[in-house]
């Protein structure tokens, strides 16, 4: 299969997961166990909404596949500084390659957003946050999946989570408040260690259910979803009708639903 690779001009894709790197991740052995590992994260904080608009940011599909099978559309926007691949396999393609702070979306346009593989490798993560504010319907949601920076996936760099900017629950919190978005739940993944030998892989499902119990702040990844916070306007009460005062130089009758003005004999306001 021949796979179409777009790399924008400029940009310095050592500095980030390139695509073809990312994908030869995921068709790994660990890279599987990856991907189902934040899909039962997802899952846990996933409302399957029918007929939505959802866009994914990132290197997300793997999981458009799975979480946008209701969706009225779905597309993969995929950072310049990353590349783009044609996705889906068959039919017209739904890929994009976009600047993360200038997504081509009109205001309020889309109703949820999946982003993995692009905050922490955003040039601004505060800038991307107020872009995805901005192109979110009122009612909607982002779900953002950020290697954790207490985790042991983050140390690593032979997987994609090695790179980039790591993220502690704190600072996502806050950069999500900064961006006008409510926090409405967290999940989180990887509990298993990031080895490539075949043995320690067989005991995934088992490092991954004591974690979730045990050790959670020492996950790969976290997981947060939170929803757009539109800001209501305050009713501005009716206020009382307030005099005007007219210059006294103003001609006789120029105020409007007063008396003009009596002058006494020498021009002076009398009264």
């Amino acid at each position: 299969m021949v796979v179409e690779v777009v790399v924008a001009r400029g940009y310095r894709p050592e500095m980030n997961s390139d695509i073809v790197d990312l994908r030869s991740f995921y068709s790994t052995p660990l890279g599987r166990l990856a991907e189902h590992s934040i899909a039962m994260a997802l899952s846990a904080v996933w409302d399957n909404l029918p007929n939505e608009r959802l866009v994914g940011l990132g290197y997300t599909l793997p999981w458009l596949d799975r979480f946008g099978a209701d969706a009225e559309r779905v597309f993969a926007f995929m950072p310049a500084t990353q590349g783009a691949v044609v996705w889906p396999g068959n039919g017209p393609s739904s890929t994009a390659l976009v600047f993360d702070e200038e997504l081509p979306l009109l205001d309020s346009s889309i109703d949820r957003m999946l982003l993995v593989h692009a905050l922490e490798h955003a040039e601004s993560p505060r800038e991307t946050l107020k872009e995805i504010w901005r192109v979110l319907s009122p009612a909607g949601r982002v779900v953002i999946v950020v290697p954790n920076r207490r985790g042991v996936w983050a140390r690593f760099e032979h997987t994609p989570f090695g790179t980039g900017r790591p993220f502690s629950s704190g600072q996502l919190n806050e950069l999500l408040r900064e961006a006008n978005f409510t926090v409405s739940s967290w999940s989180d993944a990887l509990h298993f260690p990031p080895s490539r030998r075949k043995w320690m892989m067989r005991f995934d499902h088992l490092f991954e259910r004591f974690g979730r119990r045990f050790w959670p702040i020492f996950s790969g990844v976290i997981v947060v979803e939170a929803q757009k916070r539109v800001y209501q306007g305050v009713p501005v009460a009716q206020r009382a009708s307030r005099r005007v005062f007219v210059p006294v130089l103003s001609p006789s009758g120029a105020s409007r639903g007063f008396p003009a003005l009596r002058r006494n004999d020498e021009g002076k306001p009398v009264g």
